[in-house]
């Protein structure tokens, strides 16, 4: 079972909490305040009422809501990253900041790599910076385990597998990942890297360019063409939100020797299976294929090994691959 159910649905597209036996017990983080930096997105806002569910007290901080009627119970407040000021006010007090902040794709960071290294690792930087001087007891930051590792060498990806990332956006979430360190190594801040593979659930939005199973399900529902960049045979890790969530709040207590985590399914399927599995959810819906060039940030496979964070913080995905595109689903009409 994963910490969550989102069993039902209220008209603004939100979901309602629905309580099941959870995987942990999450009392150590009752009162404990904490500050979501890009909580109003799909994984934040998550990660925000998870948060609320255990009883943390919640903040959240970013440009936007996507879904403002999800987020009950958390203190928001809106900036840019780059406004130091307003940052400073959102983390003030708090003991735990998630980092889950940084807008950019693997493809649109290459057109623009320089843009990519200010707003996303300058602008981090400076958000360390600010935790040192605040007292903050432990960062959190969400990076990219489908992109940090670039080509893989070998199947299952380690987290002490070789790095060469083949986006800007993978660069910046590797180097931010190294200032992290410097931040602990200089004045023991403490952290935890999360290397997630491919989220997908409710609240992701399918017309961003990011989250292929939301623009599949999207377009397979809406009767559009599904549009398949290369042959269909690029592997990747799903990991359901739910699942990923969890993996998050067992990391703030966790006090061991790792500091880097893979997240992710620890399965690889290509994208063809993922439409074949999508038509049988939907009912067995036969879908029309558009086949595209590949694109140039594509590894041809990354499949994450998570037996790490099976051994030290008790985490594995919990959600059947089949349950977790019908809850994605079942949002997707809803929401519409």
């Amino acid at each position: 079972m994963t910490l969550l159910e989102e069993s039902s649905f209220s008209n603004d597209g939100s979901m309602e909490l629905t309580e099941l036996t959870q995987t942990k017990d999450f009392r150590t983080l009752t009162g404990v305040s904490c500050v979501v930096l890009g909580g109003g997105g799909f994984i934040g806002t998550h990660l925000c009422r998870a948060l609320v569910r255990v009883g943390a007290s919640v903040r959240g901080y970013g440009r936007s809501q996507v879904h403002p009627g999800a987020l009950e119970g958390v203190a928001w407040s809106n900036g840019d990253f780059g406004d130091d000021a307003k940052l400073t006010r959102a983390i003030l007090g708090c003991e735990v900041v998630f980092h889950l902040l940084g807008g950019s794709t693997p493809e649109s960071s290459n057109v623009n790599p320089l843009n990519d290294l200010i707003s996303s690792t300058a602008a981090s930087v400076r958000l360390f910076e600010i935790c040192r001087i605040t007292g903050v007891r432990k960062v959190v930051f969400v990076s990219s385990g489908g992109t940090v590792y670039g080509v893989p060498r070998q199947v299952p990806i380690r987290e002490d597998a070789r790095t060469d990332p083949i986006s800007a956006y993978g660069i910046s979430k590797l180097a931010t990942e190294k200032y992290l360190h410097l931040y602990h190594y200089l004045y023991g801040l403490d952290y935890a890297i999360m290397r997630v593979a491919n989220p997908f659930g409710p609240y992701q939005s399918p017309a961003r360019r990011q989250g292929l199973i939301a623009a599949l399900l999207s377009n397979a529902i809406n009767d559009m063409p599904i549009e398949i960049w290369g042959d269909g045979q690029v592997v990747r890790d799903y990991v359901y939100v739910g699942d990923m969530v969890d993996a998050l709040l067992r990391v703030v207590d966790y006090k061991g020797a790792h500091r880097v985590f893979n997240v992710g399914a620890g399965v690889g399927r290509s994208v063809s299976q993922v439409v074949d599995d999508i038509e049988h959810v939907l009912g067995d819906k036969r879908l029309e294929r558009i086949y595209k060039p590949g694109r140039a940030t594509d590894v041809p496979v990354n499949v994450l090994d998570v037996a790490l964070i099976e051994a030290e913080l008790g985490w594995k995905p919990a959600t059947r691959w089949s349950d977790a595109l019908k809850k994605t689903a079942d949002w997707i009409e809803s929401a519409h």
